[in-house]
């Protein structure tokens, strides 16, 4: 594959408002087997699952896939997260004029509007099960029945999907369907968080540098040595959206033609960590924890995993003050995964009830 870094991103004023990660590089070695990987799946018509934390890019990935599918039809994205559960049927598959009370006149689904093209199904954890049962049927059937009407319609779509829960755990909790899992799961695509490609942070920090700038209409300032190791020893816990965000705000306060570690509004404070060499470096805790793991993975400790778990659970519960509608938040998971694997480790016990903790106040 040429050397040169690929570039995934949306011209000008032509980005979908929907789309939350505006550009993709293509740099990192771990980038260009994923970029590998995209391109021996797209031509097919297998449904692919795209998972990845928020922020990473899956709209733009799936948006590329449908561009090297050779699909003559639209590509048409839903975020199943921002559907509401009384209407989402009637988003997905169309509804006939008096099916329920304010639809006036008929109308096509999301399906229907991603004939001979592409469908993408972001947050597709967030579907209700009722929506989930109907989806297979779609997947498995080729047609979809509007609500308030008994005749099918064909329909020829390709399904791409994205999470960023582990829908293992979704199904082990009850909300989602393991058999819709196993249509879904068939080509699937792990995009790395940023953090895991750090030789994509400065190829997309030079791309947004000179989007900004023209946009903002100033010269495109320098980055300095010492701002470029700051971006790099950064975690991006919200990924390419928040290095986005802090290009832009830098861009904003730089003066002199030049961006400096100060001009960086990071939202971690970077800790203090000794290399083996003895010298000091900066790095952020989830880096920090890295290089913990590392000692750990050379130690050969056993039952790691296991400990680890049970670490990351107990300090979540314990600083969410045991509730447990908190702790699944702050570690973003559903309370019934939570509940799930608390019982797992002996932190608690059948019988407790599910709303422990819920009325303590915020």
């Amino acid at each position: 594959m040429d050397a040169s870094p690929t570039l995934l991103s949306f011209p000008g004023g032509d980005t979908p408002l929907s789309i939350r990660a505006k550009a993709a590089v293509f740099a990192d070695q771990t980038s260009r087997a994923l970029l590998q990987q995209l391109e021996r799946i797209a031509p097919s018509t297998m449904p692919v699952l795209v998972i990845g934390e928020t922020g990473t890019g899956k709209e733009l990935i799936a948006r590329h896939i449908h561009q090297l599918s050779g699909r003559k039809g639209p590509f048409v994205a839903v975020n199943c997260g921002a559907i509401s559960e009384q209407l989402a049927e009637s988003e997905l598959f169309g509804h006939e004029a008096g099916a329920f009370t304010g639809a006036v006149a008929r109308r096509e689904g999301w399906f229907e509007a991603a004939h001979h093209g592409t469908l993408f199904l972001d947050e597709i954890g967030d579907l209700p099960l009722p929506l989930q049962v109907k989806l297979l049927r779609v997947l498995q059937e080729g047609e979809v029945v509007r609500v308030g009407a008994r005749k099918p319609i064909p329909v020829d779509v390709r399904l791409l999907a994205a999470t960023n829960v582990d829908l293992g755990d979704a199904v082990a909790a009850g909300h989602f369907r393991l058999d819709l899992l196993y249509r879904l799961n068939i080509a699937q695509l792990q995009l790395p968080p940023l953090r895991e490609r750090r030789g994509d942070i400065l190829p997309l920090v030079d791309y947004f540098i000179g989007r900004y700038s023209q946009r903002l209409q100033l010269a495109q300032p320098q980055l300095s040595d010492d701002a470029a190791q700051a971006l790099l020893g950064y975690a991006w816990p919200g990924n390419i959206r928040e290095l986005e965000n802090v290009v832009h705000f830098a861009l904003l306060v730089a003066s002199g033609g030049e961006i400096r570690a100060e001009h960086l509004k990071l939202a971690g404070a970077p800790t203090r960590t000794v290399a083996p060499s003895g010298v000091e470096v900066h790095a952020t805790p989830l880096v920090a924890m890295g290089q913990q793991l590392r000692a750990l993975f050379a130690a050969g400790q056993p039952g790691l995993y296991n400990e680890l778990e049970r670490l990351i659970l107990n300090e979540a519960y314990r600083h969410s003050g045991y509730n447990q509608v908190r702790a699944a938040a702050l570690l973003g998971i559903s309370r019934n995964v939570l509940r799930t694997l608390l019982k797992r480790h002996g932190m608690l016990r059948d019988s407790e009830p599910a709303w422990r903790g819920d009325a303590v106040a915020a």
